[in-house]
């Protein structure tokens, strides 16, 4: 069963977590109960826009023997502070006590969508980007490579973002109308954290950041994000708990 349908209700969820109370414009720390990861805001750099992004990650292996749960590796433009949100990832969830991955892409308020034919196995390395290539006509370049095996995602689309936030997150989503488990996925690390903020592009750490938590509604910690890497352009995000 493919779930990453549902991510749009994760979306909105999320966006409206940071906004209501959790994010603060004095505070680089934000608590989600939906994400864990990093984010660029324009509202943090001088109002810019954030016009492409790129990252990679080793695909997780989950643990069946926790239950169904689900989680997605992905990069993202908009979505912090408004409903537009444009991303590509990976997806790692346990269903039926067997372990489902796959590669999708989604930009609100459709649906996300399966990349047909596009294998994903735990090991693999991932690379993604986005990037605005026609600002007039909204014209956006999604990429997903998996470096282990070869295969290549490579379109274009046409999407009105905002262009307010960058992201690089690992998230859980919503099924059947209610926030799921987060699937034991032991730990994930993003590396090359590139993002372009107006006519700047840089690594992560050239930007002002703020670093997310997951949480559940109670603030118990779900997944834990780490400080920047010596490289300043990588982070690990760690499972804490199946909540």
């Amino acid at each position: 069963m493919i779930v990453v349908w549902v991510l749009i209700l994760l979306m909105v969820l999320s966006a409206l977590t940071l906004l209501e109370g959790a994010f603060m414009q004095d505070s680089h720390t934000i608590a989600s109960v939906g994400w864990a990861g990093y984010v660029v805001t324009s509202s943090f750099n001088d109002n810019q826009e954030i016009t492409s992004i790129s990252g990679s990650w080793l695909v997780p292996e989950v643990n069946v023997s926790n239950g169904n749960g689900y989680s997605s590796a992905w990069i993202g433009i908009g979505g912090q502070q408004d409903k537009t949100l444009i991303q590509i990832g990976t997806e790692h969830n346990v269903i039926n006590g067997e372990a489902k991955y796959n590669a999708w892409y989604e930009m609100l308020p459709e649906y996300a969508i399966k990349i047909e034919n596009f294998n994903v196995n735990p090991g693999d390395q991932v690379t993604a980007s986005l990037k605005l290539v026609n600002c007039d006509l909204n014209e956006w370049n999604l990429q997903l490579l998996d470096v282990t095996t070869g295969q290549l995602f490579n379109r274009n689309f046409i999407y009105n973002s905002t262009r307010s936030s960058g992201e690089w997150v690992l998230e859980r989503a919503t099924v059947n109308g209610q926030i799921s488990n987060l699937a034991d996925y032991g730990s994930i690390r993003f590396t090359d954290c590139t993002t372009t903020v107006s006519e700047k592009q840089g690594i992560l750490s050239d930007f002002a950041y703020s670093l997310v938590h997951m949480t559940n509604h109670q603030y118990d910690r779900l997944a834990t994000t780490s400080e920047l890497g010596p490289d300043n352009c990588s982070f690990i995000v760690s499972y804490a708990k199946n909540c």
